[in-house]
C-alpha cells in the first residue's frame, strides 16, 4: 500500500505541475511529451492522474478521522 500511495502522490504532483504550466504559460507538458492531448499515452497519463487524485481521498479522510490533520496544523 505504501508504494501505491507514493506512486499516486507522484502522479498528482505531475498533474499539478502540468496544470500550473497550463494556467501560467498555456503549455501542456504532458501533451508535448506524448504527442498531443488526443494521443493515447497523454490520455492515459491524464486518466492515471485523475484516478490517483480519487485514490488519495481515502488517506486524506483517514488522516482527518485520526486527528493527523489537526496535529499537522499546529506546527
Amino acid at each position: 500500500m505504501k508504494a501505491l500511495n507514493l506512486v499516486t502522490l507522484a502522479l498528482i504532483i505531475v498533474g499539478g505541475i502540468n496544470w500550473g504550466l497550463v494556467g501560467a504559460a498555456q503549455f501542456d507538458l504532458v501533451a508535448t511529451i506524448f504527442g498531443g492531448q488526443d494521443a493515447l499515452l497523454a490520455r492515459l497519463v491524464y486518466v492515471l492522474v485523475g484516478l490517483s487524485a480519487l485514490y488519495q481521498i481515502m488517506p486524506l479522510m483517514r488522516a482527518g478521522s485520526t486527528g493527523e490533520v489537526r496535529a499537522e496544523a499546529r506546527r
